[in-house]
């Protein structure tokens, strides 16, 4: 069977952990980026290098693309190796507006090929523990669902300019992570309503912000993020997923149902010795877990795609996670000068 031949386009943070696992998977024919880092990156791991996309697709056509650039270009690269006959891995968010989301998926229907998002999480082997648990009935009706995103970036984070503007706070860039799981584990959000503020940093965009929600099986839920809270009670420090953040085992989700309830990623499943009461004693048993890297699953389930197996996110569901996430956005921000 000959190895995929993949492109990575966009070499910045997230594009280079594709162009480790490219490397490591498969054979990265090409990196498109039109900075002397990504020129010099190229040269290091052997890869051509093209300063835009349309060169690659003219020179060295891939098997497959991984679509890493700035969220406002995903859907014209997308489209761009959609309409060249080659399927993409697109980062999350799918795109930055529902009609840029809508412009991938009407591609990838005309064009036949697979548009896979990359809400890695999902490939995670927690994730996929803590869903099984729930379809198996461990937790009977979900109920409730709350989460927290708290951590706090610091100052040198925000050097990147946009990180300050709309599009560059913790909701479009973390939140949506944790909308897609909630998503995944609890089916469609129905409404949300939400309140932003930026009053720790006062840049246009927020720091901080709070969300209650309706999902379409009737369960609510609430959820609270800000990146200025010095604090472990987020996916990124309490999974263990990415070594570069210290790792503090806990839980950043808990999702309460009629039979038990599971606190996620540490995998304690509450259920009651006895009949459900509170006053009987109420107990955890940890659910057991490979671990294993989840960005390495998510590639190599790319790799699987390319060669004809379905999305397990599609450009459908991405969009799905956008909508709820963009509607969190329309909340007003409130800052120190709001009355």
């Amino acid at each position: 069977m000959t190895t995929p031949r993949i492109a990575v386009v966009g070499a910045g943070l997230i594009g280079r952990r594709h162009v480790e696992q490219a490397v490591a998977q498969a054979d990265l024919c090409a990196i498109v980026d039109p900075t002397d880092e990504a020129k010099a990156l190229a040269a290091a791991v052997g890869a051509a290098h093209f300063g835009d996309l349309d060169s690659c697709l003219a020179s060295a056509k891939p098997d497959g693309a991984i679509i890493a650039t700035p969220n406002q270009l995903h859907a014209d690269h997308a489209v761009t190796c959609l309409e060249a006959g080659v399927p993409v891995l697109i980062e999350k968010p799918i795109a930055d507006s529902l009609s840029a989301a809508d412009r991938i998926a009407d591609a990838a229907e005309r064009t036949g090929l697979p548009v896979l998002v990359g809400h890695h999480r999902r490939h995670n082997p927690i994730v996929k523990q803590a869903k099984a648990a729930i379809e198996r009935g461990d937790l009977g009706n979900i109920v409730s669902v709350q989460g927290q995103f708290w951590l706090y970036k610091p100052d040198d984070y925000f050097q990147a300019s946009w990180r300050k503007g709309p599009g560059g706070g913790p909701t479009l860039i973390n939140l949506i992570h944790d909308i897609d799981l909630l998503r995944h584990f609890c089916g469609e959000i129905t409404e949300i309503s939400a309140m932003r503020s930026n009053h720790q940093r006062g840049q246009d965009v927020e720091d901080t912000a709070a969300l209650i929600m309706r999902f379409e099986s009737g369960a609510l839920g609430a959820f609270t993020l800000s990146d200025t809270v010095a604090a472990p009670w987020s996916w990124e420090m309490s999974s263990g997923e990415n070594p570069i953040y210290p790792h503090r085992p806990g839980a950043c989700y808990m999702l309460g149902g009629t039979q038990g309830s599971l606190s996620v990623p540490d995998l304690k499943l509450w259920t009651h010795d006895g009949p459900r009461s509170w006053w009987n004693p109420i107990n955890a048993t940890t659910l057991q877990v490979d671990h294993a890297d989840a960005f390495a699953l998510q590639f190599t389930h790319f790799l699987d795609v390319i060669d004809g197996a379905p999305p397990l996110v599609s450009a459908q569901e991405g969009r799905a996670s956008l909508a709820a996430v963009l509607s969190v956005l329309e909340a007003p921000l409130i800052g120190k000068d709001t009355p």
